[in-house]
This record gives C-alpha cells, structure tokens and sequence, in this order.
C-alpha cells in the first residue's frame, strides 16, 4: 500500500462526499499505519461500485446512501451525530451557515486538542485553523443533546471551566455491553479560562452580539449554547453547575485554598477523577469513559470497603431499556476521603436515593461483624446497625475482650505484666492500620522496667 495516500480511489469511493474525503485526509496525517488503513478502505467500497456507468443511478445513489448510514446505524462516536437526527438535524458540513466561531478551544473528549468551535443553526462541531470541514468525531447536533453541564476544573492555580454536553445514549458505558450492541457515543468536553476572549478569538455573523456578553467566556458560552438549544426544541435543558449549598468538599484545595470545591477525588478502577454531586445527578470525570448517573436512573447507594481514611461509594443503576427486561449494574467509585463522608451521605439522603448499605449481596465486600448465621454457618441477617458503626463496635467489643482478659489474669503483684500485655494488643491493632509500630515497644520497655 505504500505510505502516501491513494487519492484517486479514495475520490472514488467517496465521490460526492468531499466532506468525507477531506475528513480522511486531514486523519491520514496521523501516521503510515492510518493511511494503510484508509487506503484499504477506499480500495474496498470501490470495489463495491458497479464498473460501467451504464448502471442504474439509483444503484449508485443506494450505495451511497449505506455509507453514510452506516456509521449512525452502529451507533459510532462522532459519524452517529452526521446521520439524520429524530428531529431532522441532516448532516453537519462545512458549507453550514456558521453563525459564531471560537478559536483556539482546547478540547478534552473525544481528542484533546486545540481547534476552532463552530456553531451552527443545527451542530456544534470542531474543526482545525485551516479547514473549513468538520472534523470527523467532533460534530452534534443540537436536537441531539440531553445534559450540558459547566464545571470547574479541578486542581489549576488559575480557574478554568469544563464544558460537557452528553449526547443521546452516551451518559453511561456499560462495563459488559452486551452482544452486537453499538458502542456507547462520547460527549464533547472542552476547555475554557475564567477571562474574556482575546481581540480576534470571536468571528461569525453573531460577533456583534456575542461582544455584549463577551465579559469572559463562560458569559458567552452560557448564551451561546443555551440559546442553540433553544432554537432546536431544548428550552427546558439547562446548563448544570455545581452549588456549594448543595455539595462541598471538606477537604481544601491547595491551589485555590480560598474556594470550597464541588468535587472530591474518586478512582474508577485504576483511572483517577472526580465526582461531582449535582443537582440532577452524579458526574465522574474527566476521563474517558464519562460517566452520568442521573437520579432517575440510580437505584440504590451503599457504602462498603469504610476505612479509617477512605471509604467506597457503589451505585447500583437502572440499565433497562423501554419494552426490555429489568437490567441493573452496580457502578464503584473508590477511594474517597473519609471527612467527606457526612456530606456525601446527606446529599443521597436529602434527594432519596435509596441506601442499600445493609443488603446481603454487598456483605461479601465487608467484614462480617455482628453477622446472624444460620446452622451451616451462612449468614442470613445483620444485627449491624450501620456501616460506618462498624469501627465503633469493633473497638467497643475488643475493649471488652480486653477488660475480660485482664480479670482473667490478673494476679496479685503482676500488674505491670497485665499492663504490658494490654499494651501489646493495642500495639496489634496499630500495626493493622499501618501505624504506630514503635509505641507498642515503649510500652513493652516499660513494662519490663516495671
């Protein structure tokens, strides 16, 4: 195949779609393999083309109809959002009336990478400096979006704002999709800075008006996106911001120690991020996959693996889909910090989020304290009354032992022994929290001195 791209099949295979060819182009610069790969492409569905023009039209316009449907029927990201939306968004193309543009936007999904943002009467889409195209993957059509959310960016000296916009069926990844289903669509996150726009960032026949609300960008982005959504039948969509009434942290932010955050850090897997408690629901981000769980869609909050500093959160969510079965996953964000504990918990309770921290299945992911067993030994009950009581009446109970086995022992003149042997099973439990090693020998060196 060599590595420089087969022009002269690919206008071929995609003769009639300059917006196709110019996508494929513009990728081909990623490297050799690509353009291996588009050129075995372009070979393939020219081979699918009839050989004599004599050939019906319609045949040629069928063929070319599949191509372009192709993509939204398998539920692509990016290439979904070209094909007819329900509400008959058609294709984003360069030839768009663009009504604003934005330069230098840095984008976070689906690539992260600094291009133009174009708003159009129908789509959003991104495209680079010196194309006037699309760029494949980065195009959605406004009747297509369901949550927008403007969120800070965690961890940055200078304020700066994430924005989000899920499209359909694209707030939640199934960890185990099933057989033939279509891979989950991305949102487009995209960056901006807490300042106004710099002279020549904005062009478009809207320039004019968008200079009056052009104090900074987060001003103009709010009118941008709220009125699009607007003018596409989504009036009640509202862009959603943390409130600190709402959620916030415990835990202070090292590079702005003056600002409560809406966030705390929590790992999803091996990826790290953080959760957002929100007004509609639960966000974790800002790594791929995105996740949103709406309240709707949550069916139940535990929290398991409860540490002296961490604890897990687990949200159980409602998978199904209309006219299927009931399908439910269980979703674990972990490592959360243990101060944030209050706040978290009074956030699932003041929306009602169903607690299951008490439910058998999650028995499995704790200790078994105070558990009620059956005559084989399986447990069938809890006498627990609550997850994070858990330490309390464990220490509660070793007091206990601990009392019993001193009176046990005690004899007349060995009261250092007994201190020493007291201080030998506090030493033990340090040790399982990973601290406090050296204590325990003191109170030894002491006893024996004693």
């Amino acid at each position: 195949m060599g590595s420089t791209l087969d022009t002269k099949s690919l206008d071929k295979a995609f003769e009639g779609r300059p917006d196709l060819q110019a996508a494929i182009r513009n990728a081909a610069a990623g490297g050799p393999n690509y353009i291996e790969l588009f050129n075995e492409i372009s070979l393939h569905v020219s081979s699918l083309i009839p050989p004599s023009s004599s050939e019906p039209a319609s045949k040629k316009r069928r063929l070319d109809e599949e191509l372009t449907s192709r993509p939204a029927s398998k539920g692509t990201n990016g290439h979904a959002k070209s094909a007819p939306s329900a509400t008959g968004a058609g294709a984003a193309s360069g030839n768009d009336p663009v009504l604003l543009e934005i330069k230098d936007i840095s984008l976070v999904i689906p690539q992260r990478k600094k291009y133009t943002l174009c708003f159009t009467s129908s789509h959003l889409y991104a495209r680079l400096p010196d194309s006037k195209e699309p760029i494949a993957g980065i195009r959605y059509a406004w009747s297509d979006i369901d949550y927008a959310f403007c969120l800070p960016v965690p961890e940055k000296t200078q304020k700066q704002y994430n924005y989000i916009l899920f499209p359909k069926n694209s707030i939640i990844t199934p960890t185990r999709p099933a057989t033939g289903a279509p891979p989950t669509p991305e949102p487009i996150v995209f960056t901006i800075p807490d300042s106004a726009p710099k002279p020549g960032t904005i062009s478009g026949p809207e320039a004019a008006a968008a200079s009056a609300v052009a104090d900074d960008f987060k001003t103009l982005l709010d009118w941008q996106i709220t009125a699009r959504l607007r003018a596409a039948g989504k009036s009640n969509l509202k862009i959603v911001e943390g409130d600190v009434k709402l959620f916030a942290s415990e835990q202070k932010q090292a590079h702005r120690p003056g600002e409560k955050a809406v966030f705390v850090k929590a790992f999803r897997g091996s990826k790290d991020g953080y959760l957002f408690f929100l007004p509609n629901g639960i966000l974790w981000g800002f790594k791929k996959p995105m996740m949103f769980l709406p309240h709707e869609r949550i069916a139940a909050v535990s929290y398991t693996s409860v540490l002296q500093r961490t604890f897990n959160l687990s949200v159980e969510v409602d998978m199904s889909v209309a006219g299927g079965e009931e399908v439910k996953e269980e979703f674990e964000l972990s490592m959360l910090d243990q101060e944030d504990f209050g706040g978290i918990d009074g956030f699932v309770r003041r929306h009602g989020l169903q607690d299951k921290s008490m439910a058998e299945q999650r028995k499995a992911k704790r200790l078994n304290v105070n558990v009620v067993k059956d005559e084989d030994g399986n447990v069938i009950g809890n006498a627990e009354a609550g997850e994070l009581e858990k330490a309390a009446i464990e220490a509660e109970q070793e007091a206990m032992d601990l009392e019993d086995e001193e009176e046990e022992d005690y004899e007349p003149g060995s009261e250092g022994e007994s201190e020493g042997s007291g201080s030998s099973s506090e030493d033990d439990d340090d040790d399982e929290d990973g601290e406090g090693g050296g204590d325990g020998e003191d109170s030894e060196e002491e006893g024996d001195e004693l």
